[in-house]
């Protein structure tokens, strides 16, 4: 049997986001990995029916100025627009009298896929029915356009939000937060990991637009997330981390604190063994939502049937890697002043959002050699 009869394909109804998910997930709830919003996914007697739900409805929205894409049987509900968060109505379908008939140009549901891509877009009205997405194009060299790609308005707001939110809540901590004695170390801790955890959360939120083909950081701020979802992304992104570098920062610890030599022979090859597992564990964690992405068997599967392009990754994102490591320890260890330190937590931002993109366009590029219908 053909392992596409074991797989359901639907579109999420608020955004659009195509999704694969096994068979034996029929009827059950999840969420769109791209919009986050509540879905059902469909039995198979619904997934295999040549019905409206497998084709996509696109239409403008005026008050954001953005195309919204859902599919087809989304026309006439109300629906939360993922790029201001604000609900909007799907157009209805239009039927034209008899009389009218014959003045009318074919619209979209007529004779649709007997037309070229560039015939569709030149339909008449502001809806249309398009079966094929198109991905957006850099307009630079690669290599020149990867680090421009937290330049979007939110990416630069959100690297604002990194950048400042913890000088305030060291202000917060030292004037007011200091009057509450040992309270206000636990508040500073509580509002530390609601920031760490949001960083994690866009940081997730970089790989999945970039895997759906984003050149640009996007915008999450009008979804923003919940405490459960942000709590639930740290976990996943923190047990990354652990799977993968903790054997060498538990050595490196250990070392430190029992005062005795580092063994290099033990030491390096663990280090090797994180920088060199850890793209493809992040993006199966971010991409499946779930540390089961963490399965050994899947990991090696997957690096095997990508071999060469994924040591090209290591390769690059080790570069990264050693750029973030720099620009981490280089401020504290020679006490630069105030600017420097400034400067080095935007370039450590933003090789964070650059390595998140990486990873999610490898995923794009190569998805159906990885093929983890996800």
């Amino acid at each position: 049997m053909d392992k596409a009869d074991f797989t359901i394909k639907f579109h999420c109804e608020n955004c659009g986001q195509k999704i694969s998910v096994p068979q034996i997930h029929a009827g059950k709830k999840g969420k769109c990995p791209k919009c986050k919003h509540p879905v059902v996914v469909p039995k198979q007697a619904e997934h295999a029916s040549p019905d409206k739900s497998s084709r996509l409805v696109s239409f403008a929205r005026s008050m954001c100025d953005k195309e919204i894409k859902v599919p087809e049987s989304s026309r006439g509900k109300l629906i939360e627009c993922p790029h201001c968060g604000c609900y909007v109505e799907v157009p209805s379908e239009k039927t034209p009298t008899l009389e009218s008939k014959s003045a009318i140009k074919p619209g979209p549901e007529d004779d649709v896929f007997d037309m070229s891509l560039e015939e569709r877009q030149k339909l008449d009205g502001e809806i249309r029915v398009d079966e094929t997405e198109q991905a957006e194009e850099r307009k630079l060299p690669w290599l020149v356009d990867i680090f421009l790609y937290p330049t979007s308005a939110s990416g630069m707001i959100h690297i604002a939000i990194f950048l400042i939110v913890p000088i305030l809540i060291g202000l917060l901590s030292r004037f007011v937060f200091s009057y509450a004695r040992h309270y206000g170390g636990i508040l500073s801790l509580i509002l530390y990991v609601l920031l760490i955890g949001y960083m994690f959360f866009y940081f997730g939120e970089c790989i999945r637009d970039s895997a759906a083909g984003g050149l640009r950081a996007p915008e999450t701020l009008a979804n923003a997330p919940g405490t459960s979802d942000l709590f639930e992304q740290y976990v996943c992104l923190f047990a990354c981390y652990a799977f993968f570098f903790g054997p060498a920062t538990f050595y490196r610890s250990y070392i430190y604190f029992s005062n005795t030599q580092m063994n290099s022979a033990i030491f390096w090859p663990l280090l090797a063994y994180g920088v060199f597992f850890f793209p493809m564990g992040i993006l199966a964690v971010v991409m499946f939502g779930s540390v089961n992405g963490l399965n050994p068997i899947l990991l090696i599967g997957s690096i095997a049937s990508t071999f060469f392009q994924y040591c090209g990754l290591v390769i690059f994102f080790s570069g990264l890697y050693a750029l973030f490591i720099l620009s981490i320890i280089l401020p504290f260890r020679y006490r630069w002043g105030i600017l420097p330190k400034v400067i080095s937590n935007i370039v450590l931002i933003w090789l964070l959002l650059v390595a998140g993109h990486l990873i999610g366009c490898f995923y794009r590029r190569y998805q159906k050699k990885l093929n983890w219908e996800v």
